[in-house]
């Protein structure tokens, strides 16, 4: 039986054996267009590529360590409900709760070997100097990356229109779901006008992640905008988010393994995915979502 919010798209199961390489790429939610009606139903994708253009990643219990949806009102386990063996590239959730829902994706572990002046290219555009460093102290430089990775993923979504009150006491766009690697936002972007600046904080083992490599990404008119920022002694970036539409906050973070035969170390993927509104054209004015795109 599935639960009142989660109901199975089963003509959109999809087998999906990726490949090492795809696998290492970014990983999403596919970013759901907000504000959605008040009992919408909205699909829930994962999406896995690169330059923000992806393919169904799928949901399967095998894959997921944890999926859950936040309400104002409640918070609900849907990992139980996954298909066990096939994945399914989406489900259908439905959104009966007025205010921001929060859903957040831990997955299992997954391993990956890159050559060496592939895996030096990696962890150059990610941000990971450090591990480079550490690699050749270590004289391992010219060796194989031997890893395990692991994605921690949000995805917002605004029901019905945002009223002032609601701004005031809903603070679910900034729940902490315990993510060993969690973007944080520290103001709600679903209610922010295109061009506002939106301030995220991320966090390692709930402590402040100095020094990291953040990437803001958009499509506007085809074309991919990236913009990139390091995190502060406090763990803090701040976006100037330009355009309406679908954007995707993405950080990596890499540490050394020392819990498993085989692997040098682990990565763990962070991602948190929104779409901002178009500014209303008249004051008071609202535009709502029967069905996410």
């Amino acid at each position: 039986m599935h639960p009142p919010s989660l109901v199975r798209i089963a003509l959109l199961v999809c087998l999906l054996w990726l490949t090492p390489s795809l696998q290492a790429h970014e990983f999403w939610f596919k970013p759901i267009a907000s504000p959605q009606a008040r009992g919408a139903t909205a699909n829930l994708r994962l999406e896995v590529g690169e330059f923000f253009v992806g393919e169904a990643a799928g949901f399967s219990i095998a894959t997921t360590q944890g999926l859950r949806h936040i309400t104002p009102q409640a918070q609900q386990d849907l990992r139980p409900f996954l298909p066990a063996d096939a994945p399914e590239a989406e489900v259908a959730l439905a959104l009966e709760v007025p205010g921001t829902h929060l859903l957040a994706y831990d997955s299992t572990a997954r391993h990956i070997t890159l050559d060496a002046h592939k895996f030096q290219a990696y962890l150059h555009d990610e941000g990971l100097d450090f591990i480079k460093v550490l690699r050749e102290k270590a004289g391992t430089d010219q060796q194989p990356g031997r890893e395990r990775y692991r994605r921690h993923i949000k995805t917002l979504v605004q029901v019905g229109p945002p009223s002032r009150a609601g701004q005031a006491t809903d603070a679910t766009y900034a729940t902490r779901v315990g993510q060993r690697l969690e973007i944080l936002p520290l103001r709600n972007p679903l209610t922010q006008a295109p061009g506002a600046t939106l301030p995220l904080r991320i966090e390692f083992d709930k402590k402040p992640l100095v020094g990291a490599l953040v990437k803001a990404w958009h499509k506007h008119k085809d074309q991919l905008l990236t913009i990139r920022a390091t995190t502060s002694a406090q763990g803090q970036v701040e976006f100037n988010l330009p355009y309406a539409g679908d954007w995707m906050i993405s950080v990596v973070h890499m540490i050394p393994v020392t819990d498993e035969d085989g692997v040098d170390w682990e990565s763990l993927w962070g991602n948190l995915s929104f779409h901002i509104p178009e500014r209303p054209a008249a004051r008071g004015a609202a535009a709502f979502h029967s069905t996410a795109r």
